[in-house]
């Protein structure tokens, strides 16, 4: 059990969920998922930074953990929207949640990437657990250099 995540469509974020004045608990894999592909992961040596700063990022405890947390969706902030990128995301979205099945938290995760409109990429995630989806959302990711 996890403490809930909510998007706020007003705000384009995602805060802690309340419900009578108590933290929201979520059951299922919604913020796991979240946390998962929105958290930065460290980039790979090989990776171009967006920046080019030299910045690579990452969760400060995974100095500490065998398996990195987050996504490197980051890094797809200022490319073009092209089916090349689509493929990235797809990969670094998959990556992100590797995880759940790797911990037997399910048996498959299944990603889509897809252009929703102009500076819109979108995610579908689909988690199959006990031979039944768990999970279908579809989780949206905001390009900075939409061009």
């Amino acid at each position: 059990m996890d403490i809930a995540l909510r998007y706020d469509p007003a705000e384009q974020w995602y805060d802690l969920a309340l419900e009578d004045g108590d933290l929201a608990t979520d059951e299922g894999l919604h913020t796991a998922v979240v946390l998962s592909l929105f958290t930065d992961r460290r980039a790979l040596e090989a990776d171009r930074l967006p920046d080019g700063v030299g910045d690579r990022r990452g969760w400060w405890a995974d100095a500490y953990h065998p398996r990195p947390h987050g996504s490197r969706l980051w890094l797809l902030s200022r490319e073009k929207e092209e089916d090349s990128v689509l493929r990235r995301a797809k990969e670094y979205a998959e990556e992100a949640l590797a995880w759940i099945v790797e911990d037997r938290i399910a048996e498959e995760v299944t990603v889509e990437a897809s252009h929703l409109r102009r500076g819109v990429l979108q995610l579908r995630i689909q988690i199959r657990r006990g031979g039944e989806a768990t999970l279908d959302r579809q989780y949206e990711y905001v390009w900075q250099n939409a061009a």
